[in-house]
């Protein structure tokens, strides 16, 4: 097979959703149906004892929530399916953010019964932007949840983004009993069994057919026949060419913890989704075809085996091929950079790679070289646009509580804010240390990932910050001015950069008004 038929077997997709919507849950039923697991797990591991593959962190199993992108490949129908499994919690949105660059096309989860929620707006909404395909699962059919007209209502007032029903319920709650799929023309009974058979699908093209009523009962039959009839009349027929440019999304009901609806959703998505599709740099656009290699680092993970400490940079391929062994032109630091040992996923398992396809997402082992927003190339200077990057807005003292474990703190600090989830400042006056995250949440998981994977305990006291804001001037000694001014907020990031911390909006406007020649930055990618 050669490169161009490798590229468009490629499916590189993310799963977006509020908390609790069952993401998690869909990611493990996709795998089950792609072979790529034997066993579906539970997302909290006190339910069973497997716990889902995507969620492989300690503190992933604990708390029964996602805190970091994963990513897991597998074949399906003879294409490669590369999911990238997100958080859904806000605290962590930033790295959902960044992931949603990687990725080609989106499957949104919704929870039927709490409709379109906050975090899920601002995640179809950064899709929007960037017109990705979307498809639409609302989920947990098999509890009460809100009437399906109403819900699609909501989908296209909240999200902004014009929808097509491709399967319908049948019923909901206890009287759950299928659903009818308008795209393969087929009944799929619902059986409660944790797997989809081939007997629970039959065939009608005609919903007049008297098997219907058979199989649903005569209330239920006439209820689905009023009701895809409805359908076909409030909404425009699906058009291939619509959802491959944002302007239509695909709408699929099901219930993942049954693994009900879900083959019929990774069905239509293998025939519809988007191979690899162009990407935009700062300098051009960039086609999956072309015969050079480039890609990019969209996410970093410190530790990703705590057996070895070991550090991933996970690269997307936008073009060419990526082979072993071979020297990449490493843009930022300039230097030629050659990767022995690159890996592909599944979730914490890594098998060693020869070769990568645009689309694919590899790992590169990382001693620290890499950062957020990194791009590889044969040598041409490229820079991808659109990698985001977060003000902190929560900020704490950070303190060691174990002075026999100084090393291990600072390097479990080092390494896991490289991940790009917090920012390290350094204060220039008495050198204590800061950490910023954008949620709250963030504090946590960094407090329980110090001590758990890197043997160290910290303790965090408040501090009073509004804002971080990085400097620049035209003039080097104008920023020398405000720097021996404000000296007692001023600190350095990780990388030596100097930061204004400003206490309140009140004292960064007036710092603005008083130094009109300094610049301030509210990302370190300025």
């Amino acid at each position: 097979m050669d490169v161009k038929e490798e590229i468009k077997r490629r499916r590189t997709f993310a799963i977006i959703s509020h908390p609790d919507a069952g993401k998690t849950t869909l990611t493990e039923k996709l795998l089950l149906f792609g072979g790529a697991i034997q066993v579906a797990g539970a997302v909290k591991s006190n339910k069973i004892k497997h716990s889902t593959t995507s969620d492989f962190m300690e503190i992933e199993k604990q708390r029964g929530i996602s805190v970091a992108t994963s990513v897991m490949g597998f074949e399906y129908n003879n294409l490669k399916i590369n999911i990238l499994d997100t958080p859904g919690h806000q605290d962590f949105a930033e790295d959902t953010f960044r992931t949603l660059t990687a990725v080609d096309s989106v499957i949104v989860v919704i929870d039927v019964a709490k409709g379109v929620e906050t975090q899920t707006e601002k995640l179809v909404e950064v899709c929007r932007r960037r017109d990705t395909p979307v498809i639409v699962f609302i989920n947990k059919l098999d509890r009460e949840g809100k009437d399906g007209f109403a819900l699609l209502d909501e989908i296209e007032l909240k999200l902004k983004i014009k929808v097509r029903p491709l399967s319908w319920p049948i019923g909901m709650g206890p009287d759950f009993k299928g659903v009818y799929s308008m795209y393969k023309k087929e009944l799929i009974l619902f059986n409660p069994h944790g797997k989809q058979e081939d007997e629970d699908i039959i065939r009608i093209t005609d919903l007049d057919d008297d098997e219907l009523e058979k199989r649903v009962g005569e209330r239920l039959a006439n209820e689905l026949r009023e009701e895809v009839n409805m359908v076909e009349e409030i909404y425009d027929p699906f058009e291939k060419e619509k959802y491959l440019t944002g302007q239509l999304s695909p709408v699929f009901f099901g219930s993942a913890i049954n693994n009900f609806g879900v083959k019929e959703l990774l069905d239509c998505f293998t025939d519809i989704a988007p191979y690899p599709q162009p990407l935009p740099a700062e300098e051009r656009e960039i086609d999956p075809f072309e015969k050079k290699f480039t890609g990019f680092v969209f996410k970093i993970h410190a530790n990703i085996d705590p057996n070895h400490r070991n550090r991933i940079a996970f690269v997307r391929i936008c073009s060419g091929l990526f082979e072993r062994n071979k020297n990449y032109f490493h843009i930022r630091s300039g230097k030629k950079l050659k990767f022995s040992s690159p890996t592909s996923f599944m979730a914490s398992k890594k098998e060693v790679v020869d070769a990568a396809y645009p689309g694919d997402i590899v790992g590169l082992h990382d001693s620290g070289k890499f950062r957020i927003g990194d791009t590889l190339s044969e040598g041409e200077q490229l820079h991808f646009k659109g990698i985001p990057s977060f003000s902190p807005e929560l900020f704490k003292y950070i303190e060691n509580a174990d002075p026999m474990k100084s090393k291990q703190l600072a390097k479990g600090i080092d390494q896991l804010m490289d991940e790009g989830v917090a920012q390290l400042f350094t204060q220039v006056t008495n050198n204590r240390r800061i950490i910023g995250t954008v949620g709250a949440l963030q504090f946590e998981v960094i407090q329980y990932r110090l001590k758990h994977e890197y043997g160290a305990s910290c303790q965090y006291t408040p501090v009073n910050l509004n804002k971080a804001c990085w400097l620049s001037s035209e003039n080097e000694s104008d920023l020398q001015e405000f720097v021996k001014k404000k000296q007692r907020h001023i600190a350095l990031d990780k990388h030596g950069n100097t930061v204004f911390l400003a206490e309140s909006a009140w004292m960064l406007k007036m710092a603005q008004e008083d130094f009109p020649k300094v610049n301030f930055h509210f990302t370190s990618e300025f």
